[in-house]
């Protein structure tokens, strides 16, 4: 049943019209990863059944939480069908983290996005990383990745191009295990919650100022 039926029942109005008015932004999002408008559709479809379901008092911002939730769909379509056509490359993936308000505990959702990250900090600076999971996660705009980490709209661009690029170069770095329990901790809270401020905290502290520049 789509929304725009549901939108007819007065107990669903406001759910409703809080998806729909962020669903031209999800739709964006979902091209954006899976580059085909017919998944992009599906995906987006899903979005709305997950958050039909989802416990929405522990949502405090709503166009974070469906953009992040869309993001996690799409990326979920893409490790599928790598899956199934038996190749590693492509980027990161938060596969099966998805904030449905489920029964599964904590320490499961975690372990479900521990791959995902893993990889990124494997293969993107720390500039880079930022950028990237500010746009690909949350949607940002490149003007507010640029105030997060102190660099103009078009080096936000670079970076997220950039890492891009690492991720499917294959190059691997070492992670340092402490940061990696850091950014899951993180990353699961802002997108459970759709507060931000300690990710981009978080992200930030970690780019020497001089290497954002340049990086970018």
């Amino acid at each position: 049943m789509t929304a725009q039926v549901l939108a007819t029942r007065p107990e669903d109005r406001e759910l409703t019209s809080t998806f729909l008015a962020a669903r031209p932004q999800l739709v964006a999002i979902a091209r954006r990863v899976l580059r085909d408008g017919v998944e992009a559709e599906d995906v987006v479809q899903e979005a709305w059944l997950r958050w039909r379901r989802a416990d929405r008092d522990r949502v405090l911002n709503a166009p974070a939480f469906l953009s992040s939730t869309t993001t996690r769909l799409a990326i979920n379509v893409v490790r599928s069908a790598r899956s199934r056509r038996e190749t590693t490359a492509g980027g990161w993936v938060l596969d099966g983290a998805d904030q449905d308000g489920g029964p599964e505990p904590a320490v499961e959702v975690a372990e479900s996005v521990d791959a995902g990250l893993r990889l990124l900090l494997t293969t993107a600076t720390p500039a880079e990383r930022a950028a990237y999971l500010l746009r690909a996660a949350f949607d940002y705009p490149y003007r507010r990745i640029g105030e997060v980490l102190h660099v103009r709209a078009d080096h936000a661009r670079q970076l997220v191009r950039r890492a891009h690029q690492h991720l499917r170069s294959g190059r691997r770095r070492p992670v340092d295990a402490a940061e990696h329990r850091r950014l899951v901790r993180t990353f699961l809270d802002a997108a459970r919650s759709g507060d931000l401020a300690d990710l981009e905290r978080l992200l930030a502290a970690a780019v020497p100022h001089r290497a954002v520049r340049r990086a970018a």
